[in-house]
């Protein structure tokens, strides 16, 4: 399996600025991200980045980055300008790792990789685990995705889906509510897999309505028909780093190592 991992990072945060530059035991948080997706199969890891500080934090500890230029409104558009200045192949797959992920599972990430190698029909790949409390389905910040037979995403949602009409259908508030075990619902993990040709491809796509009604920018996939493959992950991955809450969790975990 063939694959490149790109890392973008951004200094620019309204809860945790200068994140990517963060230090967790003495090392920058961008360079503990890099170390665990060199753990995974990536043939080349690769930070892109708009900030001067971050490619001479990622440089001076001997890592690859590239400057990408800083009007780009998601980090999928960045990875775009990316394959074009990499002048990778359409048929080259990159996986998109969090820059705020120190903890992510290198595992995690081949099995991302895995579904664009396995399936040709797909442009781009993600991953899902399973939803076990009434308080993550109905919390609109936890997105949920519903799948088809084939694994391939039907609908990403802030909402509570799949509902299930008949176990829901009384006006009990939704916190004495207990989630039926055959209702399957999915928690979407933010990792993207794409093939470089559908990257080039996105940059072009106009936003949907839906997108901007749910905030969910892989919507604009499936709004002009693309397919999107869901690994089904075992457990929930270890958390990014979004506050200063969770930095000092992730700093207890590597002083513990």
């Amino acid at each position: 399996m063939s694959f490149i991992a790109i890392i973008p990072a951004r200094l620019k945060s309204t809860r945790l600025p200068n994140k990517p530059l963060a230090d967790i035991a003495g090392k920058p948080m961008v360079v503990r991200v890099i170390e665990q997706a060199l753990k995974s199969d990536a043939e080349m890891v690769v930070v892109a980045t708009d900030d001067m500080a971050v490619q001479d934090a990622v440089v001076a500890a001997d890592y690859a980055c590239m400057l990408t230029r800083a009007d780009h409104p998601s980090g999928t558009d960045r990875l775009a300008e990316m394959v074009d200045r990499m002048a990778l192949s359409d048929d080259a797959i990159v996986v998109n790792v969090q820059g705020d992920e120190p903890l992510i599972d290198p595992a995690l990430i081949n099995a991302v990789a895995a579904q664009l190698v396995a399936n040709p029909a797909l442009a781009m790949a993600t991953a899902s685990h399973s939803i076990d409390n009434a308080e993550d389905f109905f919390n609109p910040n936890v997105v949920k995705v519903v799948c088809n037979a084939a694994a391939e995403a039907m609908y990403f949602s802030r909402a509570p889906i799949p509902w299930d009409r008949d176990s829901f259908a009384d006006d009990n508030s939704d916190e004495d509510w207990v989630l039926p075990a055959e209702l399957d619902a999915q928690r979407h993990i933010g990792i993207y897999a794409y093939r470089a040709g559908f990257l080039r491809a996105y940059a072009q796509l106009a936003a949907s309505k839906l997108e901007d009604i749910e905030m969910l920018e892989q919507l604009r996939v499936l709004w002009h028909g693309y397919k999107i493959g869901v690994y089904r992950a075992a457990q929930a991955p270890a958390a990014g780093v979004d506050t200063p809450e969770d930095l000092a969790r992730v700093r207890a975990v590597f002083a513990q190592a």
